[in-house]
This record gives structure tokens, C-alpha cells and sequence, in this order.
């Protein structure tokens, strides 16, 4: 299995997955800004687009997942009950997907937003807004179809996991090393916490910080139905 993390110099992670037998790809949470690049590196190493698939609705970016589908015949995929239009494989809890020869299961994780999930593949876990690594505890709570109450009940989906699971997040710094699960639990804020009320408490002190999200207003309705807006302002 070949295992890349792409968009090196942005905070929006996408992640390539092949099977190195088949050739056959899969790309997680692509982002629209990249389209031509994944389409190019998809060409220019003969593999064969079989899943494009987003770990939950995104409200920070396009995502790239229709555009894929369009363009390269691939699979949509997104948890069951997703609101997003345009999928065309709706995966349960737990469902595993062949790639190859290679296994990707899904795990549904709600709270970020009611469609989040776990992608996992053989040593890694893609945790989108879920989790992230380190000091970056967890995605906010407070966009369209957040709920506290969900997340913080959702961390226990992560003791399905081995500790030496790597975290592959959806946001990092430009940079950032992904770790292990083991790392995140002693380093993790979130993943220390003992009680409801602290969880509560950081994510009011992490949105209050994180301010308002400049995309959303673009983003939310692009990817809810499966359309490319006409004018995306930090495209142009």
C-alpha cells in the first residue's frame, strides 16, 4: 500500500491511497483548489480512480469529491444519512470497502457534524475535523450540524484502534508530523479530559478564538448540492 498526505503547503490534508498490485486509488477529503493537481498525478502515475471520499460535509473548503466523480468515473462515498447530494456509495458503520487488495473501513464519529467518520486503512486513521494531533484537540462544534454533546460521546469509537495508529487529521499547520494515537492521548488536550463540562468549556475558548469561517457561506451550499459555485473569491 502507498500512503501520501497531499496539499503539503495548506492547512486542508487530503490523503492518496494505492494499491500498488491494481493500481487502483482512492483520494480522502480532496480539496476543489487542487482538482487539475490530483487529476494530473492520478494521469502522470497510471492509477485508477476508485473512491473519492469526504470524512464529513465540509463547511472550511469546495470539496473535490463531485468534481472526481464527474471527471473520472469514481465512487462518491460518504457516511449513510449524509445531507450531501451526489453520492453514490453510502457506507454503515464499521462497512468495509475493498481497494484492491487493500481494506478501507469506515467508523461513524458525530459531533463535528452528523455525517462525520473514521477512515481507516491498514496503520492509519483519517479523523477529518474529528480529532487532530497534538494541541489541536478536536474541530469545532458550533458549524452547521454540530453538537457537543455527540463528540464528545463519539471519542469512544477511538479504543477500536491500535495505539500505534497513525492520526492523519484534516487540518494541521503546514508541517505538522502526524502521530500516533498512544502520542495523542498524552498529548492531546481533549483526549486527557475526564468530564463533559471541560470539553464544553475548550470548545467555547476554541471558537471564540477561531472566529467566524470565511468560506462558509461559499462552501456549505457548493457541497451540500454537489455544484461548483460560479465565482469561488479565493480562487479568483
Amino acid at each position: 500500500m502507498l500512503f501520501e498526505q497531499l496539499n503539503q503547503n495548506g492547512w486542508a490534508m487530503t490523503y492518496l491511497v494505492v494499491d500498488e498490485i491494481t493500481k487502483e486509488a482512492a483520494l480522502i477529503d480532496p480539496v476543489y483548489d487542487f482538482l487539475n493537481e490530483y487529476v494530473e498525478r492520478l494521469k502522470s502515475d497510471g492509477l485508477s480512480l476508485k473512491y473519492a471520499i469526504a470524512t464529513h460535509m465540509h463547511a472550511d473548503h469546495i470539496t473535490a469529491c463531485f468534481s472526481l466523480q464527474k471527471q473520472m468515473g469514481c465512487q462518491y462515498v460518504m457516511w449513510n444519512s449524509t445531507a450531501s447530494l451526489g453520492v453514490d456509495c453510502y457506507v454503515e458503520d464499521e462497512e468495509k470497502l475493498m481497494l484492491g487488495t487493500v481494506p478501507i473501513q469506515f467508523h461513524h464519529c458525530p459531533g463535528h457534524t452528523a455525517d462525520s467518520m473514521i477512515v481507516h486503512v491498514p496503520g492509519r486513521m483519517m479523523t477529518g475535523d474529528f480529532l487532530f494531533n497534538g494541541e489541536g484537540g478536536v474541530g469545532r462544534d458550533d458549524l452547521p450540524g454540530g453538537r457537543l454533546e455527540q463528540h464528545w460521546d463519539s471519542l469512544s469509537v477511538l479504543n477500536r484502534f491500535s495505539g500505534n495508529t497513525l492520526v492523519c487529521s484534516g487540518h494541521e499547520p503546514p508541517g505538522t508530523e502526524m502521530m500516533s494515537l498512544d502520542w495523542n492521548r498524552e498529548h492531546n488536550p481533549i483526549l486527557k479530559m475526564e468530564d463533559f463540562e471541560a470539553f464544553k468549556q475548550w470548545q467555547k475558548a476554541s471558537s471564540e478564538q477561531l472566529g467566524a469561517v470565511s468560506k462558509i457561506k461559499i462552501a456549505v451550499p457548493a457541497n451540500l448540492f454537489a455544484e461548483v459555485p460560479d465565482v469561488i473569491p479565493w480562487m479568483n
